[in-house]
């Protein structure tokens, strides 16, 4: 397993975090307890969960294995979130003092430790003003309940905001951004990652494998079945089959991934995961899984290297698609200028 700092901060991750959106739900405890052993045995030190997954239920199976692993868990950064409901009253969503106070101190709980290394804002709040949550992460990490802080779900403006908001009154900085990031999914380079490498955060691409799209399992025009993800529920969310899959561009990627996973005698997995890691600003890439087999196939894309040459077909291939302003050629023109200047 290789290793990254988080983010700007002096902590050191591996650059696979293991997720936990399974746990509880798509994986039992047993099996959620054997995929943190594997991870950890691989080398793996970065865990991530939050409170609204399987209502809790995930961070106290996580807890019972730190408990159970003491000298492992030692070694583990954990990182956490908050901001979705977490029951039916007014103040128990959002990124309030009021809710993040709870929250934070529930996941605490549930987790069994005494501090968390990062915890997160699940998603943007448009109801609390932003000073109001960013000093409430500032206390919590003058209070020691947590090491650092960062987002997820963020648009390039509202990191921004917040890093500028958090550099005028000296309070601790954030240090990531996990957003959704994938071969088939790369808007967010149009804005978000020019923002993090501006401010030095480091991004957690959730959703890597795009839903199990980019792990091959799939054939054109041909409907899923069985014990998938998109087998089970067709309509998932933002990887739903019928749109993906009346989508040329998808299958454009998909048989470039398959050509150089052939090439590198690597699953469509790996060769999909290798790609992400290697793109600017990624600090870790977090792994879904819900079977071993998933993670042990994912974990060894981590010493996967693919050519300069596969890498910039597969960056071709997974071209995102945009107006020629002001994302397209003609926007990027006026962006940049020559050196030694002249028209």
């Amino acid at each position: 397993m290789t290793y990254r700092t988080l983010g700007r901060s002096g902590a050191v991750v591996s650059a696979q975090a293991l997720g936990t959106m399974t746990f509880g739900a798509e994986a039992d405890e047993a099996t959620s307890h054997s995929l943190l052993d594997a991870y950890v045995a691989g080398g793996g030190n970065f865990i991530d969960t939050a409170d609204v997954y399987t209502a809790g239920t995930s961070e106290e199976i996580i807890g019972r294995w730190l408990a159970a692993h003491p000298d492992e868990a030692a070694q583990i950064v954990l990182a956490t979130k908050g901001r979705f409901p977490m029951g039916q009253g007014p103040n128990d969503l959002g990124t309030s003092r009021r809710h993040l106070r709870d929250a934070l101190d529930a996941s605490l709980r549930r987790l069994g430790v005494d501090h968390i290394d990062l915890y997160q804002l699940h998603a943007w709040d448009a109801i609390t003003p932003l000073d109001e949550t960013l000093r409430f992460l500032d206390d919590a990490v003058t209070a020691g309940k947590i090491g650092y802080y960062g987002f997820s779900n963020f648009t390039g403006w509202q990191l921004t905001k917040a890093v500028q908001l958090a550099e005028r009154h000296g309070w601790a900085l954030p240090v990531t951004l996990q957003p959704q990031y994938n071969l088939l999914v790369r808007g967010i380079e149009h804005e978000i990652v020019p923002a993090a490498l501006d401010a030095g955060i480091g991004l957690l691409p959730w959703s890597p494998l795009g839903g199990g799209w980019l792990s091959g399992k799939y054939r054109r025009d041909e409907a899923p079945t069985g014990s998938t993800r998109l087998g089970e529920n067709p309509e998932r969310g933002m990887e739903a089959w019928e749109k993906r899959n009346a989508d040329d561009r998808t299958w454009r990627i998909l048989d470039t991934v398959s050509a150089v996973a052939e090439e590198q005698d690597a699953s469509p997995s790996q060769v999909s995961l290798a790609w992400l890691k290697a793109q600017p600003a990624v600090t870790s890439v977090i792994l879904g899984v819900r079977t071993l087999e998933q993670l042990r196939d994912n974990m060894a894309a981590d010493s996967l290297e693919l050519s300069a040459e596969q890498l910039e077909r597969l960056t071709s291939a997974s071209e995102p698609e945009m107006e020629d302003y002001p994302y397209g050629t003609a926007g990027i023109q006026q962006r940049h200028r020559k050196l030694s200047g002249g028209r």
